[in-house]
């Protein structure tokens, strides 16, 4: 793939006897990539061997289309990164840190000073700028790492875990924020996250990863339209009619905890449930198409591709 971003060939990461990576081969295209997967999946130790901060221990990973390990210099240049851990300089203001952080990226002090206050803007920083660091809420702090890994104007950043700690308002304005990325400024990004919600809300290709190994790595809407199709079903009466009726039409129907019937119908529409629904005189509430999909996808990926301990 010419325009991959990142373009890994058996790659491994070993601590001891305790494999981090495990033969990743992967080519990601540009764009807003998610990197989805659980607590210790692998994901950070991913982004570390990308940016040179930990050692690969074999194989070979290209960023932006040069060599990790012989291009770092330059490839560091090019990209952001906004850790999961704070990594703030105590004592510092806001604003000071961001400039410093640009300054650290080779741009010229009136540069940094300038493009520091357009990314706090951007980020939605207003006079808390000026207040020194250890005073932040972990909204203000999340927003701080984002403005320095944009200060230096980079082509692509890796975001992770950029919602820990916060509330579901603020995990939507960073969200909002870091989807703008693509669609308005053309920066590409890559968001490593355990929820599946964040990785489904704002990226278009997915890797999802799983005990160093990749499950899965394609664009969503052809993941999502490759699977066999779910819908949920909320009727208020009829029910046990209803579940007869798709078993019948050999849908293997469910009940759920909400109360709902989720079937398998296998179209890409709901025509078939329309048909089946009409014929029979069903009146459906609601009807919810692909419901937990990438969860189920997720989920059954693991189950296929890695051994039962």
């Amino acid at each position: 793939m010419t325009d991959a971003i990142i373009s890994t060939k058996g790659l491994f990461k070993k601590y001891g006897p305790f494999t981090a990576l495990n033969n990743v081969n992967v080519n990601v295209p540009r764009g807003a990539i998610g990197l989805l997967g659980p607590n210790g999946a692998g994901k950070s130790t991913f982004i570390k061997c990308l940016l040179q901060q930990t050692s690969i221990t074999s194989g070979s990973a290209n960023l932006l289309g040069q060599e990790v390990g012989k291009f770092g210099r330059e490839i560091r240049k090019r990209v952001g990164y906004n850790p999961e851990q704070d990594c703030h300089i105590p004592g510092m203001i806001g604003c000071e840190y961001v400039t410093y952080c640009a300054l650290l990226s080779g741009l010229p002090f009136e540069v940094a000073r300038q493009r520091t206050h357009e990314m706090l803007d951007y980020v939605g920083m207003g006079q808390e700028r000026y207040r020194k660091l250890e005073t932040y809420s972990t909204g203000m702090r999340q927003k701080i790492k984002l403005a320095q890994c944009l200060v230096h104007d980079p082509e692509l950043i890796f975001l992770d875990e950029p919602t820990n700690g916060l509330d579901p308002k603020g995990q939507k304005l960073i969200l909002d924020l870091i989807k703008s990325l693509w669609n308005d400024r053309g920066i590409s990004f890559v968001l490593s996250s355990h929820l599946m919600h964040d990785v489904e809300y704002v990226c278009e290709h997915i890797i999802m990863i799983a005990q160093g190994t990749v499950l899965v790595n394609e664009p969503i809407k052809s993941l999502i339209e490759r699977q066999a199709q779910y819908a949920e079903i909320s009727l208020i009466t009829d029910v046990a009619k209803a579940v007869s009726v798709f078993t019948d039409a050999g849908w293997s129907p469910v009940m759920q905890p909400n109360g709902r019937i989720r079937v398998e119908h296998g179209s890409s529409s709901l025509n078939p449930i329309f048909k089946v629904m009409k014929e029979n005189h069903l009146h459906p509430v609601e009807i919810i198409p692909n419901p937990n999909i990438l969860e189920d996808i997720f989920v059954r990926s693991m189950h296929q591709t890695l051994p039962t301990k």
